[in-house]
């Protein structure tokens, strides 16, 4: 409760004071009955109205002290408030001081570390990039050298490819290396005369054995051919999407393929010291599937001039079955030794079987001959023994008496071991 309070408890208080004076009052004036009862309220309302009064003035000054005391309550309360209000402010400012400080030395502390961390993770990056970087131009210093040195390899084949001469002879060293690693050497020759007139080479035969045993061998006509110009027009107008062009290209390249053939036939064909047939290298696979893509020009060349067209892997599957045919024909040639010396092994063995029982008859006859001679030896034994045993006069008399027998052991069907032949 504040002071307002108080004040009314205190009114209170006065008013029950007032009402028990004015009872008091008023039974003592009842008690002496000598004023008249007009007399008597006239006192006691003018009492009361001093005591109105009086309560009045003292509410006055109750009120007049109330507010005092609340003006300096009030006073005290602001200035206690201030005054809490102005320590909250400073211990507020001083901790949030404290809080920017510590906040502001964190924050550069983590500035640091991040400063740190970006420059260290920044230059492992950089040289990480600098070295991938470094690597890559060596590899393209390198990519570039192997590209001039490309270059220069394909500026020189271009060289011996334009050079009609040096591609026959880049042909025919292809066709020499595929003929030395399938076949051996003396079942092919190179720079074959293979008519009996003229004085016509072909570059390589090979040579089919005949067909009975030293029989002269027929040879196998292999040229190169490498008709470059032509199919080139023709990629290059296939490339250019030129139909025209194209058709021109695949027609003079028939005809180039179709001369060729009939070239082969005309130099190096001549049955019967020649196959019947040659053959046509195409060095190239690009250029050998150009051909098989004509249609019917393979076929047309095999049948009208007897040329056979192949390219690198044709050409060595084909060599692979002449060898193999090469192998079954030296098996047949030698099919005729193999059953004579199997003839002569089947009369071997029969003389060995005899032998063999000779061999047994002369075991059994020295086995017989070994027994004996044990027995004999035992027997023999035996009368030494019967000697070492006896007195000297005894053994005089046992040895008159032993040596016959005893030569008769030794003497009679005698048997010397190393005159026994086993074998005749």
């Amino acid at each position: 409760m504040g002071v307002s309070g108080w004040f009314s408890g205190v009114i209170v208080a006065l008013l029950a004071a007032v009402l028990v004076l004015q009872l008091v009052v008023l039974r003592r004036l009842s008690r002496e009955g000598s004023a008249p009862v007009g007399m008597r309220l006239d006192m006691v309302l003018r009492g009361q109205e001093l005591l109105q009064r009086g309560v009045r003035e003292e509410l006055a000054a109750g009120r007049a002290e109330s507010a005092r005391s609340s003006l300096d309550l009030r006073q005290e309360v602001s200035g206690a408030v201030e005054r809490m209000g102005a320590a909250l402010r400073e211990d507020v400012g001083n901790r949030l001081f404290e809080i920017r400080t510590d906040n502001d030395r964190r924050l550069e502390e983590i500035r640091t570390t991040v400063d740190r961390k970006l420059q260290e993770t920044l230059e492992a990056r950089l040289g990480e990039s600098f070295r991938q970087v470094s690597e890559r131009l060596e590899r393209v210093h390198r990519g570039l050298g192997e590209m001039h040195s490309l270059a220069a390899g394909v500026g020189d084949l271009k060289r011996v490819l334009t050079n009609v001469k040096a591609r026959g002879t880049w042909g025919e060293v292809q066709l020499g290396s595929l003929l030395e690693q399938v076949l051996t050497p003396d079942q092919y020759q190179a720079n074959v005369a293979t008519r009996c007139e003229g004085n016509e080479r072909v570059e390589y035969a090979v040579l089919l054995p005949g067909r009975e045993d030293g029989g002269q061998g027929v040879w196998l006509p292999i040229d190169a051919k490498f008709p470059l110009e032509d199919h080139q027009r023709l990629l290059e107008a296939q490339e250019r999407c030129d139909s025209q062009m194209a058709e021109a290209a695949g027609r003079a390249l028939e005809a180039r393929v179709k001369a060729a053939a009939r070239d082969i036939k005309d130099k190096y064909l001549d049955p019967p010291r020649t196959t019947d047939f040659g053959i046509m290298f195409l060095p190239t696979e690009g250029l050998y599937a150009e051909i098989l893509r004509r249609p019917g020009l393979v076929d047309g060349v095999q049948r009208e001039h007897r040329i056979l067209i192949t390219g690198p892997t044709t050409l060595a599957a084909l060599l692979n079955s002449l060898q193999m045919g090469f192998r079954t024909l030296a098996i047949e040639q030698r099919s005729g030794e193999v059953w004579e010396l199997l003839g002569a092994v089947r009369a071997q063995f029969g003389q060995f079987g005899d032998v063999l029982v000779k061999v047994q008859k002369r075991l059994q006859s020295a086995s017989e001959s070994i027994d004996n001679a044990t027995r004999k030896s035992r027997r023999i034994e035996r009368s030494l023994r019967a000697v070492e045993q006896a007195s000297p006069d005894a053994v005089g008399l046992q040895l008159i008496d032993a040596g016959p027998a005893i030569t008769a052991d030794l003497g009679d069907e005698g048997v010397d071991i190393h005159e026994v032949d086993l074998v005749e």
